[in-house]
């Protein structure tokens, strides 16, 4: 079983290929460049250098959100294609569950994965390994840095807050943690494209056609235009 693994769902570009519990080849770059021309050219370079072709996959394995509206849908749009034009099955996986699983894998507490999401705002969840599997705690949800930091000191336990948005928030999380909140090295911010194809390896199958991302919320364009039309009715 080969799998590719695409993750364009934030600034960082992950592309993996997993043959069973092997990692042939990860791409990582996190900066901020175009992800819809580069995207393709990575994964070539990488099946090239792992001398695999397009009918050598088994499956195709996507970062389904939350992130970027605009990256998020590159990567499914991507991956949806694959898989239809290959006749393979296509998994998606949650951007913050692989967060979690690329940094926490031995830490023993609580996971909490964050992107930016504005105004104070972050896209997070919570997470935790038990017996070598990462398990949900909390769901995947959009929520103001200031209400998500009581809950989590509610619960008394240590926390590791991973991402590369992380400098943003870090403070708010400190003040009300303390010595609970743990933060992730630098090199741990990059969401791995390895963890992403191993999550996606065992999960259920979707639909090529009628798979959809989890934006969480709506692009803000799109909101004000249905609260433009709430009004006008």
């Amino acid at each position: 079983m080969k799998i590719l693994s695409i993750d364009t769902s934030n600034y960082a570009l992950g592309i993996g290929l997993l043959d069973e519990s092997q990692v042939m080849g990860e791409y990582i770059s996190n900066i901020k460049k175009n992800h819809s021309v580069r995207v393709m050219p990575a994964i070539q370079t990488l099946m090239n250098e792992c001398g695999v072709n397009p009918k050598d996959l088994t499956k195709i394995v996507v970062a389904k959100g939350p992130g970027s509206y605009t990256g998020v849908r590159i990567g499914v749009t991507i991956a949806k294609t694959l898989a239809w034009t290959l006749n393979i099955p296509i998994t998606g996986v949650s951007s913050l569950e692989t967060l979690a699983a690329s940094a926490g894998r031995y830490f023993n507490g609580y996971i909490s994965p964050l992107f930016d999401a504005r105004r104070g705002q972050i896209y997070t969840g919570l997470y935790q390994f038990k017996d070598g599997q990462l398990l949900s705690v909390e769901r995947d949800q959009l929520v103001l840095t200031t209400e998500w930091a009581p809950k989590l000191k509610s619960m008394d336990r240590d926390i590791l807050f991973v991402g590369n948005d992380l400098p943003l928030h870090s403070e708010v999380l400190k003040d009300m943690l303390g010595a609970k909140a743990q933060f992730a090295e630098v090199t741990e911010h990059n969401p791995r494209p390895a963890e992403l194809a191993l999550l996606g390896r065992d999960k259920p199958a979707e639909d090529s056609h009628s798979f959809v991302p989890n934006y969480i919320r709506l692009a803000e364009a799109e909101a004000k235009w249905l609260e433009a039309q709430k009004n006008n009715n």
